[in-house]
């Protein structure tokens, strides 16, 4: 390994498409995160790695507008955004596929592709059934390459795989032609096979452009898709990487260390 292996964010990424800067934020008299710089590179992706209570949480709510950040900046492109909110964070393209994936079980694949955002007829606002539906098998065969027998668009979510789950919810972000695709925990629960799926569904994403924050505990997962790692503990960023200069198993070895004692060897 290189002695240059932890960089300053400001080296890694000269086009940034998201920057925070100095961000804080406290619930009372817990400080969840204490003064965090974190970027994002166009077409880039990076592993957000950090055990629970890290505050990998609080960090993506505060990208997303969901929470606001006590003290800091965000830029996006380039430019400051001054009132950050949930809507204008999805108008900027950012888009969040949760833990839990957001689906509605008993609904089936196309409804779940366009919930809360409907293909319309104008000012009736009738939804448009058959465009809809063609859309959603266009998307999940040519986009992101389910190729299974007897896929239609009225199938049932219930019954479909963790993996292929993660799929429709990866489609809904790409869909809706989102930039920047934040993906938490991703892998949470998957056998091996539906984990090796929603890694190719990674690798697809940055093929088209996107950048992905995956955000997760298990470097295994992360490891053979991501451009860059950054590490938080304790509401801190602790340490970031550049793939290249870093091997598996010594970022393994560097976060043991960092669960034993809160830095970097």
């Amino acid at each position: 390994m290189r002695d240059n292996a932890v960089i300053s964010p400001t080296l890694l990424v000269t086009s940034p498409l998201v920057k925070m800067v100095n961000i804080h934020k406290s619930y009372g008299a817990v400080t969840a995160l204490n003064g965090v710089d974190f970027t994002i590179g166009r077409n880039e992706i990076v592993g957000l790695i950090g055990d629970n209570g890290a505050g990998k949480s609080t960090l993506i709510k505060v990208l997303t507008g969901v929470e606001k950040q006590d003290e800091g900046e965000i830029y996006w492109k380039d430019e400051e955004v001054k009132r950050h909110t949930v809507e204008n964070s999805r108008n900027m393209g950012i888009e969040t596929v949760f833990q839990d994936r957001a689906l509605a079980e008993k609904q089936n694949i196309w409804r779940n592709l366009f919930m809360g955002r409907e293909l319309t007829y104008g000012r009736t606002g009738f939804i448009k059934i058959g465009e809809s539906q063609k859309e959603a098998i266009n998307l999940l065969k040519k986009m992101i390459g389910f190729t299974q027998s007897g896929l239609t668009p009225n199938l049932g979510v219930m019954g479909l795989s963790g993996g292929e789950k993660q799929g429709i919810a990866i489609a809904r972000a790409l869909y809706f032609d989102a930039q920047l695709i934040i993906l938490d925990e991703p892998t949470n629960n998957l056998s091996l096979s539906e984990t090796n799926k929603v890694l190719d569904f990674v690798r697809w994403a940055k093929e088209q452009g996107k950048s992905c924050i995956f955000i997760t505990h298990s470097i295994y997962h992360v490891y053979s898709v991501a451009d860059r790692f950054v590490i938080l503990d304790r509401g801190s960023t602790i340490g970031e990487f550049i793939k290249k200069d870093l091997s598996l198993d010594e970022l393994v070895e560097k976060l043991e260390y960092v669960a034993k004692h809160g830095v970097l060897a």
